[in-house]
């Protein structure tokens, strides 16, 4: 393909939560840069990855879902949304294949269709290696039937890579032809402290329950750099420096702060295993983690608390 046919542009993925954006923006992207629980209102910051092809590349926006707010967080998270939607070139409603269309994703088309009747949409059946062709062609059916016969219709599975790239080359498609946005290798723009703090996050829902992913927020505090134990690695080089990172996990109620902790504080120290293994693994180097838990009452509610987490 000529330079002159390169294109580039920017994709938001939109759906009810937990439909398989942020599994799906990993996937697409070839790296763990968005964060992925079981739990609903995961995601809460919009974080670019970096998708680079030959012919295109693509800058994924991953929103928190879309929902009917019922605290000022989620209000801010809606607005959040809201905002991406009038920056990008397409946007994807995201549709799981093994859970029926429902009031609340016809919600989410009216929502998109208001605050951006110019974008290209585009219809994602997520999760297909989950149900059988049949149920796939069903489902593909209903949201077609739902966007209309003007919007594609994609099946997908992140899981299994299946689909990823004819979805590649759909959204590729659909963008202005244009020159790339970031460097070859770049894989998001998100500074290194807020995907630390996600993944923390991501570390600590893990097997909690409902109440805790919208109690939950991690600020890093502070990080510094010290020499490696192991100042000589095996291959006769300076071993690179370890990070020390301070983070503070705040909930809202002591009876949080006790879950999260677990008995004898064997839970955080868990958490702080899994977290330090994903950090390591994006930033390439030694991580030592130190977590700290801490009582923000009903900071959800509270504007000049949510400012100072960080929404």
């Amino acid at each position: 393909m000529a330079d002159s046919e390169f294109r580039s542009g920017f994709v938001c993925f939109v759906g009810r939560p937990n439909t398989g954006k942020s599994t799906l923006t990993n996937a697409l992207v070839g790296s763990k840069i968005a964060i992925t629980s079981s739990r609903p209102q995961t995601t809460r910051h919009t974080i670019r990855g970096i998708v680079h092809r030959d012919h295109a590349q693509l800058i994924l926006v991953d929103t928190p879902g879309l929902h009917r707010p019922r605290t000022l967080l989620g209000q801010r998270l809606n607005d959040l949304v809201r905002d991406t939607y009038s920056e990008v070139d397409v946007i994807c409603l995201c549709i799981p294949a093994d859970e029926a269309i429902g009031p609340g994703d016809r919600w989410i088309v009216t929502q998109v269709r208001q605050m951006a009747p110019k974008t290209t949409l585009v219809g994602i059946v997520t999760k297909i290696d989950k149900v059988g062709r049949q149920k796939v062609a069903e489902q593909l059916m209903a949201l077609s039937n739902l966007l209309g016969p003007d919007c594609e219709v994609i099946p997908v599975s992140a899981q299994s890579g299946e689909q990823v790239e004819l979805l590649v080359d759909v959204l590729a498609k659909a963008m202005p032809e244009g020159p790339a946005f970031y460097p070859d290798g770049e894989l998001t723009d998100e500074p290194e402290e807020t995907l630390m703090a996600e993944l923390i996050r991501e570390a600590a829902l893990e097997g909690l329950g409902d109440e805790l992913p919208h109690s939950l927020a991690v600020v890093i505090e502070e990080i510094t750099e010290h020499e490696s134990r192991d100042t000589v690695s095996k291959t006769g080089r300076s071993a690179p420096p370890m990070l020390h990172v301070h983070a503070l996990l705040y909930v809202e109620r002591s009876s949080q702060k006790g879950i999260v902790i677990g008995k004898g504080g064997a839970r955080l120290k868990e958490v702080g295993t899994n977290a330090r293994k994903q950090i390591e693994k994006i930033l390439g180097t030694k991580i030592y983690l130190d977590l700290h838990v801490k009582i923000a009452k009903d900071w959800q509610r509270d504007p000049k608390q949510l400012g100072r987490l960080g929404f």
